[in-house]
């Protein structure tokens, strides 16, 4: 609740089920309120507004924001140039599963900071 979600009852009753041992390492709260937490984010920015968004950074349109268009998208919204290393902390930050690109649900997250 503290983050901003309000889960239901029933919500919280399945999760409690989920847990083992009764303890909760911070990885297996992540993996439990992920999913809620996306979604909730998702729902007050808006998907379509989101979807927007990330459709203007991928400029090539495969569904993937490569690190030259994270690169030109942060040139348009910081109005300078960031260097090599600077993007390449950003992309690490943001690039979860490591692929080198950043997907929607990568993007969605890092808009929910």
């Amino acid at each position: 609740r503290t983050m901003g979600y309000m889960p239901t009852e029933m919500e919280l009753i399945e999760l409690s089920q989920q847990i083992c041992g009764g303890r909760v390492d911070f990885e297996d709260f992540v993996e439990l309120m992920g999913p809620k937490m996306l979604a909730e984010t998702a729902d007050m920015i808006g998907v379509k507004e989101l979807r927007d968004a990330f459709r203007e950074f991928d400029s090539d349109g495969d569904g993937q924001i490569s690190l030259g268009e994270l690169k030109e998208a942060m040139k348009k919204l910081m109005g300078e140039q960031l260097n090599h290393r600077e993007m390449d902390e950003i992309l690490r930050d943001i690039d979860l599963n490591g692929d080198g690109q950043v997907d929607f649900e990568e993007f969605v997250r890092m808009m929910s900071r």
